[in-house]
């Protein structure tokens, strides 16, 4: 990786020298399974005389001619840049190669059907990746305009940024030799598009089953839409809600903005074996084709989707029409989406809970990745291309989402859109950095932002808010607030921070009490105080001679981004009270809270447990619920004493049985507790519960066993030895599909054997060939255990291996094994040392790698909050 890296300091002098006009990319996409041709015109101009580089990630370049002189590819080719010397004032670059197709996510990623053997492509260009199709200056800031031409099988679809210029036309005696059918070529030529970022151009091919909408722009144009998927799934394909979504989109962000859309068309396109969750190319955004539902999924996975329709369109505007100079400000474009996909969720779509499933999901993120040892600033110091890599992470997602949420309540809704719009407008085609945007909003607003901007975006770290209440017994028996006051404190993960890192909040304190009416207890707020908290200590006068309420919340109404904490009494109240809160927001807040004191030890696991089976069946948010399970399990694996996880793991089964069982029939719920059941089941009488649930002799009243479902089933069955690789492979003769195979692998690598454990590493770690979905699934299956022991012989050869797979891999593969081998589950299993391990590994990596040393001191963080929390579980037993 390192001769594919590309630092900021390069990238600026570059920019310093060249201006780029325009690219003519030719691609022909038949000339085979490994490679495709690549032909690329560039017109730039630069300082005469001067030197530069074109970036190229190619196995073979035919051909490179600058300015009508031919360059020795040999000579001025190496690693990933072609070198450009003796510059022009004005200059055309022309570069032939054969590129290769990906099977990472990353370039021009290939695909099989296994279900009619027909080929799928799809570009993912961000961080750097558009080098990998085409010669192109790789950097945000030198935008230009891009016209494809896409030579590919007649049969296909092929879609790019701008619309085709008129239809296909077809190549006299053209052959597909990149597979699947054979029915000729055609030649598809697009419309150039304006000025911008070769990160969000795209082309994506195939034989995509194609639905068509369109909707008016608030400037009266026609807006083409377009929705795309494989042919295999297009019976699932529920056009309709996904383009009513994208019209609610449009029109909320039309009128916030005041910008109409800046292009002109809309394709979203669900393509196979996709890294995230979306990618914001102009024009065509592509979406993880798990959001085609071919099974009853969670209300929250459908929730989720169309926060993501709407986090991809915001992205229209801030990303695609302005972008961000460098990758320093990556934050803007993700925190200002996600920002502005959540309230358009609320205001303009069903999903009118999207800010208790942003708290809930989002800034407990935001909270876990900024105690980490390499939590950074909002705005981060992005020295090179291997940082922005591993700088996709809830701080650059979720905190900067909740701070400009922060933002917002400070300055006005109305000044800040207002500032907003002024900035598209102002910058528009262009690139910028944070301080544009803040001259834009202190103009509206009136208010000096540098400060705000110093302590909120440049500056590391959260803090800690807790109540700390006196109260006495008036004479009637009532118990009134004496003194009430809200302690800020620096969590004891950063003890080196600044004293200014007690930053001010503006937050609400609210008073809950238990009301009984007609036999009905409601949670209900029955007092308010907003105030300004600032320093160690805030007294709150207001509430003193009050009533002292039966559950006091820091934070009502998640304006302020810090950690809460509940008094003891409240702690009380929300145990036997939790679920009547008369909204979902502060109940979440609660759940947060909750959560977050078990990570921290300071109250036992157990307890968190508890907190969470007494409460599920009523929690009617699917997303909360969703993150509340998955929490369970967490806690479980991880924050548990050892010596009591399997009798507690045990107790806490048998209840997600009894509470499946309770569970209104077809519910949402019930999908979640049988899902959780399956990922939990361990003893005889809950392994017979999940084998009666796939082979259908106990059934569950409402509960339909569709085709994920049963390979969850049965993947539970595989984890405890029940089933093995013949079952494996009958299901998947019932589910050959790409997804069957994701699943198939998946088990495969959780039968409980060495044998099986070994195979899932060889083909994940010594092996590349895997396409990244099946690997992903292979790493997600081989942790899957009852009986740890079985992981413990991988761990000195997971370290031994680490700095091969960072040099020899893609980005997007190293990461995952990086990450998703590390052997925290092992923290506390005897025979292996885990933080001794990975101490070891650090000493001998020093600075040589600093994104691989980050993400291994993010996992070892797990390792040692596992033990202190366990620590904690195990006194109060």
């Amino acid at each position: 990786m390192p001769a594919e890296n590309l630092t900021r300091d390069e990238a600026r002098t570059r920019a310093s020298l060249v201006e780029v006009a325009a690219y003519e990319v030719a691609l022909d996409l038949t000339t085979g399974p490994s490679t495709f041709a690549s032909r690329t015109t560039i017109r730039f101009s630069a300082e005469p005389g001067s030197a530069t580089f074109v970036d190229l990630i190619a196995p073979e370049v035919h051909r490179i001619e600058l300015n009508g002189v031919a360059l020795d590819p040999g000579a001025v080719f190496a690693d990933s840049r072609i070198q450009l010397d003796d510059l022009a004032a004005d200059n055309v670059l022309t570069v032939e190669a054969s590129c290769a197709y990906m099977n990472t996510g990353e370039g021009l990623h290939r695909f099989v059907d296994p279900v009619d053997d027909e080929v799928y492509l799809y570009s993912q260009f961000e961080v750097a990746d558009s080098r990998r199709v085409f010669a192109v200056f790789e950097q945000p800031d030198l935008k230009a305009t891009f016209a494809f031409t896409v030579t590919a099988p007649a049969h296909w679809e092929v879609v790019s940024n701008y619309p085709a210029l008129g239809a296909p036309v077809p190549v006299d005696g053209g052959v597909n030799r990149n597979g699947g059918s054979d029915r000729g070529t055609a030649t598809w030529t697009f419309e150039t598009t304006p000025r911008i970022s070769s990160y969000v151009t795209a082309v994506v091919a195939g034989p995509y089953h194609r639905e068509t909408g369109e909707l008016t722009s608030s400037d009266g144009r026609t807006i083409p839409l377009g929705v795309y998927c494989r042919q295999s799934l297009a019976a699932h394909l529920d056009t309709d809600n996904i383009v009513d979504l994208t019209r609610a989109g449009f029109a909320f962000y039309e009128k916030a903005f005041g910008v109409p859309y800046p292009f002109s068309k809309y394709d979203q396109l669900f393509v196979p074996e996709f890294n995230a969750g979306a990618m914001e190319n102009v024009g065509a955004v592509t979406f993880l084709e798990s959001y085609v539902f071919r099974s009853k999924v969670p209300d929250a996975m459908i929730e989720r989707r169309a926060v993501t329709i709407l986090h991809e369109l915001a992205h229209m505007w801030f990303g695609d029409l302005v972008t961000m100079r460098w990758w320093d400000d990556l934050w803007l474009n993700e925190s200002f989406a996600e920002y502005a996909s959540t309230l358009a969720a609320s205001e303009a779509t069903q999903w009118t809970s999207a800010w208790s499933t942003f708290s809930s999901l989002e800034k407990s993120w935001a909270y876990r990745q900024d105690q980490l040892p390499s939590t950074h600033p909002i705005v981060a110091d992005i020295r090179d291309l291997e940082d922005v890599s591993v700088n996709f992470d809830g701080i650059t997602y979720a905190k900067g989402a909740s701070v400009l949420k922060q933002l917002v309540a400070w300055v006005g809704r109305e000044q800040f859109l207002a500032g907003v719009g002024s900035y598209f407008a102002k910058h528009a085609w262009g690139n910028t950095e944070l301080r544009d945007l803040m001259v834009e909003l202190e103009a509206t607003s009136g208010r000096d932002l540098s400060r705000w901007s110093s302590l909120w975006l440049e500056q590391a770290g959260l803090t800690l808010l807790r109540p700390v209440i006196t109260s006495e017994t008036g004479p009637d028996g009532t118990e009134v607030v004496s003194s009430f006051a809200i302690r800020q404190e620096v969590p004891a993960e950063h003890p080196e921070a600044p004293v200014d890192a007690l930053r001010p909040h503006r937050l609400a304190v609210g008073g809950y009490d238990v009301v009984t009416e007609g036999g009905v207890s409601r949670l209900v707020r029955t007092s308010t105080v907003e105030l300004d908290v600032a320093g160690a200590l805030t007294d709150v006068p207001e509430l003193v001679g009050r009533r002292r309420p039966d559950l006091v919340l820091v934070n009502d109404d998640d304006l302020a981004y810090a950690k809460i904490r509940l008094d003891e009494r409240s702690l009380e109240t929300a145990r036997l009270h939790l679920s009547t809160f008369t909204s979902s927001l502060p109940r979440t807040l609660v759940w947060g809270a909750a959560w977050d004191m078990t990570r921290d030890g300071e109250w036992p696991a157990r307890r968190f447990v508890d907190l969470v089976l007494e409460n599920i069946e009523h929690e009617t948010d699917s997303s909360v619920a969703l993150v509340l399970l998955r929490q369970l399990s967490t806690a479980l694996d991880l924050y548990v004493a050892r010596e009591d996880r399997d009798a507690i793991d045990r107790a806490t089964t048998d209840r997600l049985v009894v509470a499946a069982r309770r569970a209104e029939p077809g519910s949402d719920l019930q999908l979640q507790l049988v899902k959780v059941l399956a990922g939990r089941a361990a003893a005889p009488e809950h392994l017979d519960v999940v084998a009666g649930l796939l082979d259908g002799t106990g059934p569950l009243d409402g509960l339909s066993v569709d085709t994920d479902l049963r390979w969850e089933l049965l993947t539970s069955l595989v984890t405890a030895g029940r089933l093995g690789a013949d079952a494996i492979d009958a299901e998947l003769g019932r589910d050959a599909t790409a997804t069957g195979q994701r699943a198939a692998a998946a088990a495969r690598a959780a039968i409980p054997t060495k044998e099986a454990k070994a195979a899932a590493w060889a083909a994940v770690v010594e092996s590349d060939t895997l396409p990244n979905a099946v690997h992903e699934a292979t790493i997600a299956g081989f942790g899957r255990v009852h009986d740890r022991s079985l992981l413990v012989d991988f761990v000195e050869p997971y370290f031994a291996a680490l700095e091969t797979v960072w040099a020899t891999r893609t980005n997007e593969i190293a990461q995952n094994i990086v990450v998703g081998l590390y052997p925290v589950d092992l923290a506390d299993e005897p025979g292996v040392d885990v933080l001794a391990a990975t101490d070891a590994f650090l000493d001998g990596l020093g600075d040589r790698t600093p994104a691989l040393r980050r993400l291994v001191l993010e996992a070892r963080d797990g390792v040692r909050r596992a033990l202190r929390a366990q620590e904690v579980d195990r006194a109060s037993a």
